[in-house]
């Protein structure tokens, strides 16, 4: 199972704990497997077309996700998954 970490502004938003584990092969089925617990953090975490949304940044063992389109990255077996709002402007 992986190990997912959530900031304080996604738990404002949904009753979420600090850190939750969650089975799964790739993040676009860990981002599933939490929409399933929590109803409507999938939508929050993507966009309608499943794409990961702009100010949404996912790590996956110390490395931003790459594919920010399909969320195919690989989530393996002790994973760490942090999952926080993307910072933007100048």
């Amino acid at each position: 199972m992986a190990r997912v970490r959530f900031t304080p502004h996604l738990r404002r938003f949904f009753d979420l704990p600090d850190a939750h584990t969650v089975e799964a092969q790739t993040v676009a089925d860990l981002v599933a497997r939490l929409d399933e617990e929590w109803p409507g953090l999938g939508f929050y975490i993507t966009d309608e077309t499943g794409r990961l949304r702009q100010h949404v940044a996912v790590w996956v063992d110390g490395k931003r996700v790459k594919d920010r389109d399909a969320l195919q990255d690989e989530v393996r077996e002790g994973s760490e998954v942090h999952i926080l709002q993307a910072l933007s402007g100048g």
